[in-house]
């Protein structure tokens, strides 16, 4: 699933009438097309805007399950990636420790090189652990292109609010 976060963009529906999928009175409309009444009407600016939340609440959701998604596909990408590295890595790291005990062992007895050996290595394999882990934290999946959309959505709305 190579699927990238898209840029929430706004469309409008278009009816094949040409006036922007809104139900227009042939009886009310002047001969150059404008409203008798002069604005519409409070009913019908509350179903629009009922019908534009839906519609955008949709989107978002959308929007916000094609993110995580994306979000778990890199993390489990990360997560198999890792541990096959450090498969293989594991091996040669047993070599190589091998060799230091080894060579520690001409200096100092062999007891006392694998422990030597033994401690920095674990204390590197620790510090490793920390920093994997820090990648696997939930903040690294937020949906943050979703939030910053709703965050825009909500100011357009309050807004639009204001205005009228």
């Amino acid at each position: 699933m190579n699927e990238q976060p898209r840029s929430h963009q706004r469309t409008s529906s278009v009816n094949p009438n040409g006036n922007g999928g809104m139900a227009h009175n042939p009886a009310s409309a002047t001969p150059n097309g404008a409203s008798s009444t002069g604005d519409r009407s409070l009913t019908t600016l509350i179903k629009e805007l009922a019908n534009d939340v839906t519609a955008v609440f949709t989107k978002e959701v959308a929007l916000a399950k094609s993110e995580v998604s994306h979000s778990v596909h890199e993390a489990k990408t990360g997560a198999v990636s890792m541990l096959t590295g450090g498969s293989v890595l594991y091996a040669g790291v047993l070599f190589l420790l091998l060799s230091a005990v080894l060579g520690l062992a001409q200096v100092v007895e062999l007891w006392l090189a694998a422990l030597i050996v033994g401690g920095v290595v674990t204390l590197i394999g620790f510090i490793m652990v920390q920093s994997g882990k820090k990648k696997l934290e939930p903040s690294s999946l937020k949906p943050r292109h979703t939030m910053n959309s709703l965050h825009k959505d909500r100011e357009a709305a309050k807004g639009a609010v204001h205005e009228h």
